[in-house]
């Protein structure tokens, strides 16, 4: 995992991601790498623990070689995803919304209108395929930039965890 700083960057959100993948539920630790892993073979780029304008924290964030967004929301449990209501507001921050779960999680309860993924920690595949909502080209500038300055700031980490940008 990451190390972070907590510093901000412009936008007011951070590089780091706001809650570590490593404290979050193993099944669902192994669905995010699953879901990372297909998605890069689908030529996506993604980010984990994305905090989108709205202050919300989406799973996986990935972005294509053609500036399309897909949000992937990871339900590791039927608790977990009867317990969330937030999901619904990912989509104003995409062109495409996912799903991703486990084998056996009962899919008639996923919405007919979001994209399934199911995944595991070694793979995962696209069940279903989500409507395409393209969104308004400010909006699409403003993630674009959010998602490149944490992209940037999770590589500066990595590269120098001590580092507290100037500040420390």
């Amino acid at each position: 995992m990451l190390p972070g700083n907590g510093l901000p960057l412009a936008g007011g959100d951070t590089g780091e991601p706001t809650q570590p993948l490593a404290s979050r539920p193993a099944a669902a630790v192994r669905i995010v790498r699953g879901v990372v892993r297909l998605l890069t073979s689908l030529d996506y780029r993604s980010l984990t623990e994305f905090p989108l304008p709205d202050g919300r924290r989406a799973d996986v964030v990935a972005i294509d070689a053609r500036g399309a967004f897909a949000i992937v929301e990871v339900k590791s449990s039927l608790a977990d995803f009867r317990s969330d209501g937030k999901w619904p507001c990912y989509r104003a921050f995409c062109d495409s919304f996912y799903f991703a779960v486990a084998p056996g999680f009962p899919l008639d309860l996923l919405p007919g209108d979001a994209g399934v993924i199911i995944a595991d920690a070694f793979e995962a595949v696209v069940l279903r395929r989500p409507p395409i909502v393209v969104l308004n080209p400010g909006r699409r500038r403003a993630l674009l930039l959010r998602f490149a300055r944490a992209a940037s700031a999770r590589l500066t980490l990595v590269a120098d965890p001590e580092f507290a940008g100037g500040r420390g």
